[in-house]
């Protein structure tokens, strides 16, 4: 829905094919992947409870009509602390600059609840990165669409009064309110991004909903269970390469991932008693990627420890992040 309107009313010729890239920034946790993944209607991105799992750019496709649409789901933008984060936060903004039109997504509820009594660390550290998006676009002086998300439940009012505020800064040409998680709004927000995109040709296949490598998609895949089955107990110090993929004569695939995390006691978290944690690492991947690639997946995971994983130039090269930022 939107609630402040400053739409372009120019029409798309009928029958013209558009195609283009948007770019979807935002905070860390602040639905960009769910919602990557609502636009496409398939898998696309990881999604588990931790913040910052999204660490490079994943294209999803997404059709509207005659439009193609492109979507750059980004890394959470935050304070970069390591080289991994300056990588993440250089590829997010590089996203965002070398798209057709930029969305800014917001947690809505978190955002409001950084301002009260009720609010947590988390909340308070998510309105924080927001304000340095916000005050990065108004450097750059590109106009984004803003997107409040997490909208489930909240009093329209205070939804209304966040939106103009927000609005206020002048980093924005419209603001629509949503929900990633049930759909609620998206279908307008995936209308105005088809309007956004330029007249041309598509530029993927009708039948393809991303651009991932398989390799890339496989070891995300395993890294999403991982933070699923372990999120409490491992931090971020864990990374997935898919080191071999095979594809048989059988039509079946081999997959070879390793598993890196930084410290020796971190190894027996991702083992478990008996090596069942990893077992059910393995099995939810491989049922997953037996979908995905509609055949038969034959998944073999390593655990090694390499307190300097994050400086491996070949981790950044698969995921396509610039090493030297």
């Amino acid at each position: 829905m939107t609630d402040i309107d400053t739409h372009d009313t120019d029409t798309p010729d009928s029958g013209a094919q558009r195609a283009g890239f948007a770019a979807i920034i935002g905070a860390p946790n602040a639905g960009k992947s769910t919602l990557v993944n609502r636009l496409t209607g398939t898998k696309v991105s990881i999604v588990t409870q931790k913040v910052q799992t999204t660490r490079f750019p994943v294209r999803g496709i997404a059709i509207d009509g005659d439009a193609q649409i492109v979507l750059v789901d980004t890394p959470g933008i935050f304070t970069p602390r390591r080289r991994l984060d300056r990588a993440m936060v250089a590829s997010a903004w590089g996203g965002a600059q070398d798209a057709d039109v930029v969305v800014h997504l917001i947690d809505a509820a978190s955002h409001i609840a950084s301002e009260g009594k009720t609010g947590t660390a988390a909340d308070r550290k998510s309105a924080e990165d927001t304000e340095t998006i916000i005050a990065n676009l108004k450097a750059t002086q590109q106009q984004v669409i803003l997107a409040l998300n997490k909208i489930d439940g909240m009093r329209r009012d205070t939804l209304l009064a966040l939106s103009h505020t927000l609005f206020e800064s002048g980093v924005y040409s419209e603001v629509y309110m949503i929900s990633a998680a049930t759909g609620d709004g998206v279908d307008d927000l995936k209308s105005r991004l088809a309007m956004a995109m330029p007249v041309g040709p598509w530029l993927y296949p009708e039948d393809q909903s991303a651009d991932v490598p398989m390799r890339v998609l496989a070891a995300e895949i395993t890294r999403e269970k991982l933070y699923l089955r372990v999120h409490e107990e491992l931090p971020y110090a864990a990374a997935v390469e898919t080191t071999a993929f095979d594809e048989k004569a059988d039509g079946s695939a081999r997959i070879e991932q390793t598993i890196y995390v930084e410290r020796e006691s971190q190894r027996p978290i991702i083992l478990g008693k008996g090596g069942q944690t990893l077992k059910w690492i393995g099995q939810k991947s491989r049922e997953e990627l037996i979908e995905l690639f509609d055949r038969p997946v034959h998944l073999f995971l390593t655990v090694k420890v390499d307190a300097r994983w994050q400086e491996s130039r070949a981790l950044y090269a698969q995921f396509g992040l610039e090493y030297d930022v």
